[in-house]
């Protein structure tokens, strides 16, 4: 099982099993996720889809040229990073009958800078299909927004998905991984030609942004409790590195929120539940935009 990825051997007491608390929201996650990919492994193997890859790579025409999330975020005025996110581990369901084919295309004809797709089905209800949806519905439309895959990543396996459906961009989180795994990740992304969004919350993750890494992502949400501060974002700014396209994650729902974070040095902005709790995602984004105007 995972032979070859560093995460699966972690030692399991790390993160140590727990019924589901607020305190505790993320080591339950990260306990789930190691079976999830553990029972996955046993349907296909990580070797198979490593495999399909390599071939796919050989062949020309094989793999499609994805576009950038980072240039797109430096070239966009707004910066948006509109997330389809159909249930919270804290909230429960936000939109359960939410279509992947439907408002990732509704985002991107909006005009969003870049599309966020969650693919952890246990606790946020999401699916490696709805990747697959958005990408394909968007590219039928001939727009080229580039996608984030939005889950908690441990392994080559996931990051080989990612590639494989379409993710310019994944988002890797200094909370669940070791610097040591960090950068096998992020190594490994980049040779697939994968960008990655590092993700940190406090101080104590601020080594992780010393890398080649294309951007880093400030959570505004805590996730070991899930309490959300946009503040934090205005106090981590100044202690990251200039050369890294900063992102602000969560808790973002009004115009004058992101023009402020855009004047602290933020040029991404993710944002989920504002539009994903509204009757017409695109629309809420689209009157958002007039507004930030």
């Amino acid at each position: 099982m995972c032979k070859n990825d560093l995460l699966c051997s972690r030692k399991r007491d790390h993160f140590p099993h727990s019924p589901l608390k607020m305190k505790d929201i993320l080591s339950e996650i990260i306990d789930h996720k190691r079976v999830e990919l553990a029972q996955r492994e046993l349907v296909v193997p990580t070797s198979a889809i490593r495999e399909r890859y390599e071939r796919l790579r050989e062949q020309r025409g094989g793999l499609a040229q994805l576009p950038s999330m980072r240039a797109a975020l430096e070239a966009s005025p707004t910066g948006i990073i509109a997330e389809f996110k159909r249930r919270s581990p804290s909230k429960g369901w936000i939109k359960e009958e939410g279509e992947a084919h439907v408002i990732p295309l509704s985002y991107a004809q909006a005009g969003a800078a870049a599309l966020s797709v969650l693919t952890d089905e246990h606790f946020f209800g999401g699916k490696l299909a709805h990747l697959r949806a958005a990408y394909a519905t968007t590219r039928c439309e001939k727009i080229y927004t580039p996608l984030l895959r939005k889950d908690f990543i441990i392994s080559e396996r996931q990051l080989l998905e990612a590639r494989l459906l379409g993710a310019s961009a994944v988002l890797l989180i200094a909370a669940c991984l070791s610097l040591e795994e960090y950068h096998h990740l992020l190594d490994y992304a980049h040779s697939l030609g994968l960008e990655v969004l590092l993700e940190i919350h406090q101080e104590s993750e601020l080594p992780y942004a010393d890398s080649s890494v294309e951007m880093v992502g400030v959570n505004n949400r805590n996730l070991g409790t899930f309490h959300t501060d946009v503040a934090n974002s205005f106090r981590l700014a100044q202690q990251l590195p200039a050369d890294k396209l900063l992102v602000s994650e969560s808790g973002i729902d009004q115009p004058e929120t992101l023009r402020e974070l855009r004047e602290a040095g933020f040029r991404g902005f993710l944002m989920g539940e504002a539009f994903m709790r509204t009757p017409n995602p695109g629309d809420t984004l689209q009157q958002f935009l007039h507004n930030l105007k």
